[in-house]
Order: C-alpha cells, then structure tokens, then sequence
C-alpha cells in the first residue's frame, strides 16, 4: 500500500434519524384526521342551521384578526365583510377536501392504506436527515451474489496448512491487543497499550476496524468479524467536520467497505461505502477535475499538501481512485463516480509524457505537470497498479487502460530499471532527467504487479516480464536478508559500494509494510516456486522475534540495530494486507482467485468482473 504522506491535518455530531417524538405516527395521524373532520362538520351543522349563523361566525372568529392584520400592514378596514366570506369559503373547501380524503382513503384496500404510510414515512425521513443527511435508503435494490473463492480450502500439505495457522494465530494476537485497548480507534500503540491516530484520517475514527473487516472474514474469524460489523453499523460516523486525506479514506474505508459487501454480501457495507464516496466526490471540484488530496467531509472544502510542488495533486493519490470508484457506480447507480474517475484518464491523456514516464506532480486548476519528479515508489506506485488492475476489472475490455498501463511499463523499463554490479535488478528514481539509485520498500510491490500483467503483455513478451518480476522479488529479499533484524529498512541505495542496503538513518525503519510479502504472495501464485514461501516464512519469524509485543506488533526503528527499538504503532495496514498476504501466500490458490478478484492497493479483495449477470440492480 502505497504511503504517500504522512504530514498533520484537522471534526462533529452524529447524523440523527427521525427520533419517535419528531412527528405522529402515519396511523394516528389518520385516525386524528377522521376525528377532526367529525368535529368540523357537527361544528359547521351548527352554525349553519343557527340563526344569523353568518354574522356570528363572522363576528366570533374572524372580525379581530381582519382588524390585526390590516394594523401590519399600515391600515385599518371599516367593514372587512368581503375578507370574511373569503376566509369562510376557504374553511368550506379545506372541510370538503378533508371529507373526500377520507372518504377516498376508507375505500382503499388495506394493502394500498399501508404502501402509501410506508411511502410518507420515508418522506419524513429524509426531510429529517436535511440536505447533508447522505439519504442512503434511496438506493437501488442489488440482488447480492458471492463470487466463488471467499474462503478456501485447508493446504494439504502439513507444513505449509502448520504456517498458514501461525499467521491466523498472529492476526487473533494484534486484533486481540487492538480489541482490548483500541477499539475504536484508529490504530493501536502496542507497547504503550493504547489508542492511536495518524492526522490522515483527522476526525474519523475505527481504520483499523473497517481496515481489517475482509481479513476477519477472510480467516474465518466470524465471531469477530460480526462485532466488527456491528460496530461499524453503529458507530462510522462520516458527518464529520474533519479534513481527511482523500487517498487514505478510500483505500482502507471505502475499499475496505466494499470488499467487506462482496465477502458477506451485507448491505450495511454498500450503503456505508456509497455514503462515504458521495461525501469525497466535492474533491474533483477543480478547474481540470483532478481531485484535491485533502477535503474536509462537511464543508467539502478541498486543499493539496502544501508542500505538493506549488500546491499540485500527487500521482498516485489522485490515480489510486479507479477501482472504488468504478464499483461506487455500480452499486449505487449514480454514474457519477465513474465519470470523475475517467475524467482523470482523460486530462493524462492530453498532457506530454517526459520521456513517456507520469511525473508525480500535477497542478489540478492548470493542468500541467510540476517538478518532474518520477517513482514507481512513494508518490508514484499505486498509479501504475490500478492501470493495470482497471484492465483486469473490465474484464479486459479497457483497452485504455491496457495501453497506458503496458506504455508506462516500458518507459519504465527503459529509463529507470537498472542492474547493480553484484547482478540485482532495481527501479532507480528519475528527477529532471537523473537518476537516484535508490528503491523503496514501497516499489517492492512492483514485483508483484509486473507478474500480474505479464499474462496480457503485447508480442511476446511474457515471458520476458515474468524473468523482471522475479528478478525485483529476489532484490527485495535481499533488502531484508541484508539487514541484522532480517526485517526490510523503508529505502535501500546502490550507490557508494553498496548494495540493497540503506545508507541513510531515515531510511532504516521498518513499519510492517506488506509490498515485499505481496510479491512474494503473487510469485507463488504464478510459478509455484516454493522459494517464495521459504522467503514468507523467514519474515513470519522475523515479525515474532523482533515485532511481536505483549498487545500486538509495532515497527522498529532501526532494522540494522542488533536489538529492536520498537516505535509503538501497529499500523492498521499490518492486519489489512501483511497478515492478508502472507495468510493468501500459504492457501491454496482457490482462495480469493485471480480470475475473479482483483485487491485495491490496500489488499482490499473486490470482486474483479462488472458483469451485470453477477451483479445486478433490481427493480
């Protein structure tokens, strides 16, 4: 998953349904309307059929407010009869409307009687939430079917279905941790035993609740899972006045939201979803539609990072929208969300490529690229992944996709992919024009994506991107196989005589990221090469020896240090994709298959094929 920031931010009431005192209840209301056209009409009996009935009517009811209104507006009439019989032939009209009303209404069959109290409650409850209410009960009917492969088979080989448990055993131990001194909260600190929150999220609460929703049902964990959803029917608020990073929101909310609907098919999970997405999309409310990178949830008022260069958007936040939003349209029937989304392809599209490469900076009101600055790391990654995964989802019919995706590849292939002298294969950075022999451990999921796509490569090059895929998944082990914790440092160089070994003290944490394990997880998938989960395995062990703490697992530091010094957070990705990864790398490949799931840049499972066969609107 990509990180692409990690800088402070800025939240408010509840939305509240229509309590039980806010307004009669459709029966009673009917039953008060029967009695009071019963009263009006004794009344009228009565003043009809009494002598000079007129004038006393008149005189009683109506003479002192003629003369109250004509004192407001500046004069005073002397006789105000014609006003009177006005005023009486409205109540004589209002009275008969009222009887045939309820005359209409007694004819009605019982069924008709109900419908129509069903449709006025709904009325008044949607003018209760008010314009910002996010009214989701008007959403179209969706007739839910589970695609195959939501849980697996146990591995029949022992030592391998022996690891599988191990990590299961180690999602129970950080949920627990979580659970007990978090719940709620965004993350957990798992020394200090206690709640904790990024400024990504500002206001918004429970990430890793909504983050870890498909891998509780995932491993079959659903006792847990069930409390999860409770939680989230009852308390994921988004009427929030709080600023939020659009990118973060919808990769572990909105995209855990979904992947929890397509796994158990409970339509709290759409509803929240759609919701949330209607609450991000004043974000693309720019001169180009390119979205702002923050917005704040009740306001919708929307900024870039301010030290984006020159107040641009970033590469693979504003690219890293595809999927969920594509899905959001679907499920709600708003084509909205798809619009914004190609929107974006669209803007792309116009602008010169440097060198074919994406720089990772784009003014949203100018429309022009700001300092070319290009990584398929930070900044960059997740761009380029759901190019690809687009693709995938459609079926393969987005040949859009398909041809930017396979583009970009290439360009960076020949400008940035480089060979050390030791024989290891690494993705460089490229700003203005040189080249930084740097590699995140964020660009280890590239190993991973290459492998995915090299199926579909034009000509015959196959064969060709899975030899690159493998050769990145090797180097990204060697990131941890160098280090004395065997735990891999956030960026490693190949430069001033060394190799896959990071040479600066910010560069040395590790914070449980998943993009080395997610390659590994995909290299398995497509070779079979029982490496890759030798290579898992010897990270599984790493994690308990130097992560593991009494409530959960925290990053460290220091990867090169001979002991750990733990940094007191257990990130909500952690249980969302390295613990997902790893559980996948040691299943069978029936579980959550390729052909018919496609994962978010949060390992977020959605179901890969918009057919309307699996999944359609019902009226």
């Amino acid at each position: 998953m990509p990180a692409a920031t990690l800088l402070p931010f800025t939240a408010a009431p509840s939305r509240k349904s229509a309590g039980p005192t806010s307004s009669f209840r459709l029966t009673e209301r009917f039953i008060l309307l029967l009695v009071f056209s019963a009263f009006i009409t004794l009344c009228f009996g009565a003043i009809f059929f009494l002598p000079d009935s007129s004038k006393l009517l008149s005189g009683v009811f109506f003479h002192s407010s003629a003369v109250e209104t004509n004192t407001r507006t500046g004069t005073v009439s002397g006789s105000g009869s014609a006003n009177d019989e006005k005023i009486l032939a409205k109540i004589r009209k209002d009275h008969e409307d009222a009887l045939t009303e309820a005359k209409d209404t007694l004819q009605k069959r019982p069924e008709e009687i109900k419908q129509e109290i069903l449709k006025e409650k709904e009325k008044v409850l949607r003018d209760s939430l008010g314009p910002d209410g996010g009214d989701v009960d008007r959403l179209p009917p969706v007739e839910y079917q589970r695609p195959p492969g939501a849980t697996g088979q146990e591995p029949p080989d022992p030592r391998t279905r022996e690891r599988r448990a191990k990590v299961k055993e180690m999602m129970q131990h950080s949920w627990g941790g979580y659970k007990r001194y978090a719940w709620g909260a965004n993350e957990l600190r798992p020394i200090s035993k206690q709640g904790h929150s990024s400024n990504l999220f500002g206001g918004l609460k429970g990430a890793n609740i909504v983050d870890a929703l498909d891998t509780l049902y995932i491993m079959e964990m659903y006792e847990d899972f069930d409390e999860a959803t409770a939680w989230v029917e009852k308390n994921l608020d988004f009427s929030l006045n709080t600023e939020v990073s659009v990118f973060e929101v919808n990769i572990r909310f909105v995209g855990g939201l979904l992947s929890a609907y397509y796994l158990s098919g409970k339509d709290v999970f759409r509803r929240k979803a759609v919701e949330l997405g209607e609450r991000l999309l004043p974000a693309f409310k720019t001169s180009t539609g390119i979205p702002w990178a923050l917005l704040n949830l009740k306001s919708g008022i929307g900024r870039n990072w301010p030290w984006a260069s020159g107040g641009s958007s970033i590469l693979a936040e504003y690219g890293t929208l595809h999927l969920e939003f594509m899905h959001l349209s679907k499920l709600s029937g708003n084509p909205e969300f798809a619009q914004k989304v190609m929107n974006i392809r669209k803007v792309l599209e116009r602008l010169d490529k440097p060198h074919g490469l994406y720089p990772n900076y784009l003014n949203p009101n100018s429309g022009q690229w700001g300092q070319h600055h290009v990584s398929v790391g930070g900044l960059g990654d997740s761009f380029y992944e759901y190019l690809l995964k687009a693709w995938i989802m459609s079926d393969k019919t987005d040949e859009e996709a398909k041809k930017m995706y396979y583009d970009a590849l290439q360009a960076i292939e020949t400008n940035l992919i480089r060979k050390s002298s030791g024989g290891l294969t690494y993705i460089a950075e490229w700003k203005g024009g040189l080249l930084e022999h740097k590699m995140g451990h964020l660009t280890c999921f590239a190993g991973g994506m290459i492998a995915l796509g090299a199926d579909g490569a034009p000509g015959d090059q196959t064969g060709h991107q899975m030899e690159l895929a493998a050769e990145i998944a090797r180097t990204c082990h060697e990131s941890y196989a160098r280090t004395t914790l065997k735990l891999g440092p956030e960026a490693f160089r190949f430069d001033g005589g060394v190799e896959a070994i990071a040479t600066r003290q910010n560069e040395k944490y590790f914070i449980l990221r998943p993009e080395v394990i997610e390659t590994f997880m995909y290299m398995w998938r497509f070779t079979h090469d029982p490496k890759y989960r030798d290579w898992g395995w010897e990270a599984v062990q790493a994690l308990e020896q130097h992560c593991r703490v009494e409530a959960g697992y925290s990053g460290i530091r220091d990867v090169y240090a001979t002991s750990p010094n733990h940094d007191d957070v257990q990130q909500s990705f952690y249980q969302a994709e390295t613990l997902k990864y790893l559980y996948l790398l040691f299943s069978e490949d029936d579980h959550l298959p390729s052909d018919h799931w496609v994962f978010n840049t949060e390992a977020h499972p959605i179901y890969s094929l918009l057919r309307e066969e699996h999944l359609t609107h019902t009226v």
